[in-house]
């Protein structure tokens, strides 16, 4: 008979055996040689000092890059180079703490944060990218420490800016299908809901927020003592109580999911009856004066973002391809750019009356491509979506290097505050999740089809490749090869789920497969 130790050792190895197989076999469907892409990170690594060190320092940098991020190529050298400087950057705000790991959001320490350096500020882009890493313990643990790390409670400091968190949790399942992960968190997530409900409701039953407290001081149409009906935190606690009602279902809980619909449908009804200004065919602010503010600031393309606004409202999108609206030099501004009060309102160190922020250009991209992928409709076309990512990856560079601050100027794409230690690697927007889900076109779903949906005009680029994508468990690869010269495995786009294709196309257009 054979011993239990020596069967225990037998089926370790051949479990172990079979994994590695498994590995390989996913990794052998791989186009794309982690290898070839170091150089960045050798460059990214000596082009300046490491100022501070936190879990994964610049030498274990590319070890750690090599494990967890997918890959990505394309001609346009600066969108390449970009990709690999935002995940370098992520990293280094991974911080191990006594309670898990977290992600900062400035390196250096600040005053107002929470226990840990923590600021809630940015969680949802947090969320948002860090979704794509293939190791999830990093954001698990992350979130725990929010909503668990103070004795089991919340962290103090949860509510002290507005959130979609629970929207960008529900999202981070559709792409790593960890619904049981997800499912022990609900009851912390309805909490959560119904503390924002108890702070924040205004008899109208709209939710209000101070702009300092959207993470936006000082703005035209606020102040850091008013308590405005703004656009960002009603569209936060449509999109959260969407997703709760998502999640109910999951956990089989149909009565509590009708009361969250019910929740939503009647945000978005007020939404559009006290928020939309049908003379400046915009969505704004509404003052406590019950007014609406007149303005048109950034903040009124966040309802698509959770898909909000009903079909009808899309004129509002012509302001991003106005010079006199949105669209500068160097990209989306945060106020109305003909508005007489533009850039005269930035007090304390932060001006959201005209200056870009990534914070507010990220979510103003996620939106667009929502309104590309979800409406009909004709005023973006993918020609405006790729121009506004140029501008995004051309402003992310100071002194001919690869940069991410806090807000810049908009006609000279100069940092404000460039030169301060607190700005370096500001951890306050998205990049990647960007180009997965708005450029190459991947749309995270909670069932086995898989849907791409490229914005990126034909006549752009001939060729690109992103790769070693982690997605419900399996291996994503997405490829335009205009014709077939490149990547040797066909003409056209095509899909490819753990080396098998799955979808193509002979154009850059929505494809779906199933895996």
């Amino acid at each position: 008979m054979m011993r239990k130790p020596v069967l225990l050792s037998l089926l370790l190895v051949l479990c172990a055996g079979i994994a590695v197989a498994q590995k390989s076999k996913r990794n052998g469907g791989m186009v794309l040689k982690p290898d070839h892409f170091r150089h960045y990170v050798d460059y990214f690594n000596k082009m300046e000092d490491e100022n501070i060190a936190q879990a994964i320092p610049n030498a274990q940098s590319w070890d750690w890059m090599k494990a967890n991020i997918p890959l990505f190529e394309c001609p346009q050298q600066n969108f390449e180079e970009m990709w690999y400087y935002r995940w370098w950057t992520l990293r280094k705000h991974i911080k191990q703490t006594p309670v898990g790991y977290i992600f900062t959001e400035f390196l250096v320490n600040r005053s107002y944060a929470d226990k840990y350096n923590l600021i809630a500020s940015a969680l949802g882009h947090h969320i948002y990218e860090a979704r794509w890493l293939h190791d999830n313990k990093y954001l698990n643990d992350y979130l725990h420490v929010w909503y668990r790390g103070n004795d089991g409670k919340p962290m103090k400091k949860l509510h002290g800016y507005s959130s979609w968190n629970i929207d960008a949790m529900y999202n981070r399942y559709l792409v790593n299908g960890d619904s049981s992960w997800l499912l022990n968190m609900l009851p912390d997530l309805e909490a959560d809901h119904a503390a924002w409900e108890v702070e924040k409701r205004l008899p109208s039953g709209l939710y209000w927020q101070a702009d300092v407290r959207d993470g936006m001081e000082e703005t035209i149409s606020g102040g850091r003592k008013e308590k405005n009906a703004r656009p960002t935190i009603n569209s936060y606690m449509y999109g959260n109580a969407l997703a709760l009602s998502k999640i109910e279902m999951m956990a089989g809980n149909k009565a509590k999911a009708e009361l969250y619909t019910l929740k939503a449908d009647s945000i978005k009804k007020l939404f559009h009856q006290l928020l939309w200004n049908e003379k400046d065919t915009f969505f704004e602010t509404r003052k406590q004066a019950d007014t609406l503010a007149n303005v048109r600031e950034e903040i009124g393309f966040i309802p698509w973002y959770f898909n909000l606004p009903e079909t009808g409202h899309e004129a509002a999108w012509k302001k991003v391809t106005d010079e006199k609206g949105f669209f500068a030099p160097f990209g989306l501004t945060t106020a109305e750019r003909k508005h007489p009060q533009f850039r005269s309102h930035g007090c304390c160190q932060c001006e959201w009356d005209g200056a870009v922020w990534p914070y507010a250009t990220a979510q103003t991209m996620t939106a667009m491509a929502n309104l590309m992928n979800n409406y009909k409709q004709s005023v973006i076309t993918d020609s405006v979506y790729f121009r506004h990512m140029e501008l995004y990856v051309e402003s992310q560079y100071y002194r001919g290097r690869p940069y991410i601050g806090e807000y810049l100027d908009e006609k000279t794409g100069y940092w404000l505050k460039g030169d301060q230690e607190r700005s370096r690697y500001y951890n306050h927007s998205t990049y990647n999740d960007l180009i997965i889900t708005g450029l190459v076109g991947l749309r995270p779903r909670y069932d086995n089809t898989i849907e791409v949906n490229p914005l990126i005009p034909e006549n752009e680029w001939n060729w690109f490749c992103l790769d070693n994508v982690a997605y419900h468990g399996k291996v994503v690869t997405i490829i335009w090869d205009k014709d077939g010269s490149k990547y040797k495995k066909g003409r056209g786009l095509s899909v490819w789920v753990n080396g098998k294709k799955v979808a193509a196309a002979d154009k850059l257009q929505r494809v779906t497969g199933t895996f």
